[in-house]
């Protein structure tokens, strides 16, 4: 027999004892509670007249710092803001993120680039062969070289 007090997933604790004021959360909806800030709070506060998630997030205007390591091992620090539920996503984060859009691009790079390895069997053969390989792996380097001499200084 299982115990009834005792949380699972989906499930939670209620004291029978409790006030009768305080109703259970409705089987389809979902709470969320958490911390939106890095700020500590000074004292608890009531706000009222948050009647939705957008009111929430206009009111509190939540944001993190985020810190992030770059393929060098180098900390990359950028700060994330949150204005809808959205922006928890991962095209919410990714879109203001310089870094994580970076790396967003590059994947899709190197995804594209496999895929035209996968059918392009032309490619496919030049790579069995050693010696084809080598000369093509040459004039990538060769093109690398070019695109970066002829790239403006901007640092």
């Amino acid at each position: 027999m299982a115990d009834d007090n005792k949380p699972g997933v989906g499930a939670y604790v209620r004291d029978q004892d409790a006030d009768a004021a305080i109703s259970d959360l409705a089987k389809n909806r979902t709470l969320l509670v958490t911390k939106l800030t890095s700020d500590p709070a000074l004292r608890p506060e009531v706000i009222e007249g948050l009647t939705n998630p957008e009111a929430v997030f206009d009111h509190f205007k939540p944001k993190a710092e985020m810190e992030f390591e770059d393929e060098t091992g180098g900390e990359v620090k950028e700060e994330l803001s949150f204005k809808n539920l959205g922006d928890f996503g991962k095209k919410g984060i990714t879109a203001q993120s310089d870094f994580l859009n970076g790396l967003s691009q590059k994947q899709e790079g190197m995804n594209k680039a496999l895929k035209q390895l996968k059918s392009n069997k032309i490619l496919q053969s030049m790579l069995a062969n050693p010696d084809a390989k080598a000369s093509y792996v040459e004039a990538l380097k060769s093109m690398l070289a070019e695109l970066q001499a002829s790239k403006p200084d901007t640092e």
